[in-house]
């Protein structure tokens, strides 16, 4: 077994290291196993801390520790050095100096095959420390908490901890650094299978770890200060460092010649797709994942706007062939699906209220099928029922809907870089619309109104929606024109358009030219919504006034590319 220079035992009189061979004027190859002798344990997070430690007693290693770690070693019946027998000096200003020691960073920065270190150690009697365990205050969960006041979060910047992992990782080529209490086991096994040593693979492993953990918890100081610090209207910083998290591969990106996978951000507020509990059903591909989430999107915030029932969508293409509200998950369900039952085959479903037994019966009636179903939750009779009838189907529950956090910011990657603006959360308000020409719109007009220009948010541009009461009825998205995009809408909602229930159309920005609601009026149209500020939006309140249409301006745009 290749080891490195052995080590001195413990104090009060250390032996000096013997003296490495001369040093060749050829780089030194990298020592694959080296025996672990001494060892820093030192944790905020004792979860399965004690048991590690005796994997590391067990092995002949010296334990050398620190203020709670320490106690809670010793009360296991664990032998620990303090680590004030090391530096000579007791720790100080309330735990913040403990660690920031000559005699700890020396006995981890040595290099082992370098003559100066050596005798470096031995002229200060520093002891050489060769594994690591250190995990850092908890400075993410403590920001956030509501209320917390900046004491207590300064307090909880860790600045030994950093450092130690930065040390270890550096001369990782000797010194193991372990940070996570997930590694544990996998280094108390290679320990007992070498003798005490580490392999050269498992220090870079654990070094790569060290150091994204630094950038992730020096990244999450950066932003809690920036908030801390800047003004509301400051949303974006010189730098921008986004941090996620693997969650795991997908089979394959949008088409089986793309690779893929999921990424966590830990920050996300709410309910969403990525943090959902999978209660059955296969693996998502990443355009399932894609499509749920803009499912969830669209019923939340019919959620927000109806808070008192309940809201259902079909998914397609990220864009809605079906959407509606109403006082039960099973009218909601079925209103969703008759928009566009067509479309809906092979769709994502999402509904604003846990799934009972009866929802669950319209939803596997007949001919239909669903890719994914999203519910805040599934009663038993409801899980069992959906995986009886489709084996593979995925059935993801978000927990209870909330509206969308304010101040949230939006990533788009574009080749060179990526694009960043603030979400669009905006929920229809009625009460800051402008009735610019027809008839007033009834209380009623107006909840339909607000319904079918939320869909529209949701519906890729140039985007057209038609509804009548809480239902969707057609959809023309992504067109380059907004007379395409009328005409689609049209032929989806086809003769169920009726000026007696008050069809309303909805347009994510403004018409150009009044041909686009020339269409929709002779259609039967009753109400537009639009957001109004076309040079030629007269022709188009012209045109409704002339036709007792009423028109609808909210003064916001909701363009979606």
């Amino acid at each position: 077994m290749t080891s490195t220079t052995p080590h001195p035992q413990h104090p009060p009189h250390p032996p000096h290291p013997p003296a490495n061979p001369p040093i060749a004027d050829v780089a030194t190859p990298m020592i694959n196993l080296v025996r672990i002798r001494r060892a820093l344990v030192s944790v905020s997070d004792k979860t399965g801390a004690v048991e590690f430690a005796k994997s590391l007693e067990a092995c002949s290693i010296d334990i050398v520790s620190t203020g709670g770690t320490a106690k809670a070693l010793k009360e296991a019946g664990i032998d620990v050095i303090g680590i004030e027998e090391i530096t000579g000096l007791k720790e100080m200003m309330d735990g913040r100096v403990k660690t920031l020691h000559p005699a700890v960073h020396g006995g981890i920065l040595a290099r082992r095959d370098v003559e100066s270190h050596i005798e470096a150690l031995r002229e200060h009697d520093f002891l050489p420390i060769d594994l690591v365990c250190i995990n850092l205050y908890p400075f993410e969960q403590t920001v956030s908490r509501a209320n917390v006041t900046p004491h207590e979060a300064i307090e909880q910047i860790d600045i030994g901890g950093p450092a130690l992992m930065r040390s270890a990782a550096k001369n990782h080529e000797f010194v193991a650094i372990v940070t996570d209490p997930s590694q544990y086991e996998k280094v108390a096994f290679e320990l007992k299978a070498n003798d005490g040593a580490t392999t050269l693979a498992l220090r870079q492993e654990l070094a790569t770890a060290a150091f994204a953990r630094t950038s992730e918890y020096d990244t999450a100081i950066a932003s809690w200060m920036q908030s801390s610090s800047t003004s509301k209207e400051d949303q974006f910083p010189e730098k921008l460092t986004i941090e996620l998290h693997q969650k795991q591969l997908l089979r394959y990106g949008e088409n089986p010649h793309q690779q893929a996978a999921l990424y966590v951000d830990r920050n996300a507020d709410g309910p969403n797709v990525v943090n959902a509990e999978v209660i059955s059903g296969k693996p998502l591909s990443y355009n399932n994942i894609n499509d749920a989430s803009a499912a969830l999107e669209l019923v939340r915030d019919l959620h927000a706007l109806e808070p008192g029932k309940v809201a259902a969508a079909v998914i397609k293409h990220t864009n809605p062939c079906g959407a509606a509200i109403a006082d039960s998950a099973n009218q909601a369900f079925e209103l969703a699906y008759e928009g566009d039952p067509l479309a809906a085959y092979g769709g994502i479903l999402a509904v604003s209220k846990q799934l009972d037994s009866k929802t669950v019966a319209s939803i596997c009636a007949e001919q239909k099928f669903f890719e994914v179903i999203i519910a805040p939750g599934f009663d038993e009779s409801a899980k069992q029922a959906l995986s009886q009838r489709w084996k593979n189907v995925r059935l993801l529950a978000v927990g209870v809907l909330s509206a969308a956090a304010g101040n949230n910011l939006s990533y788009k990657s574009i080749i060179g870089g990526a694009l960043v603006q603030s979400s669009d959360d905006a929920i229809a308000n009625v009460n800051d619309w402008k009735h610019a020409a027809g008839p007033a719109p009834s209380e009623q007009l107006l909840e339909q109104a607000a319904f079918v220009w939320m869909i529209v948010k949701h519906i890729k541009s140039n985007a057209i929606a038609i509804g009548i009461g809480l239902q969707l009825l057609g959809i023309g998205a992504g067109q380059v024109d907004r007379v395409s995009a009328c005409k689609l809408a049209i032929e989806k909602a086809s003769d169920r358009i009726s000026a007696d229930a008050q069809a309303v159309a909805a347009s994510d920005a403004f018409f150009p030219f009044a041909d686009g609601p020339q269409l929709l009026i002779d259609a039967g149209i009753k109400c537009i919504v639009q957001p109004g500020g076309s040079k030629r939006d007269q022709e188009t309140l012209d045109l409704c006034n002339k036709h007792d249409v009423t028109c609808l301006l909210t003064g916001i745009r909701h363009f979606r590319h």
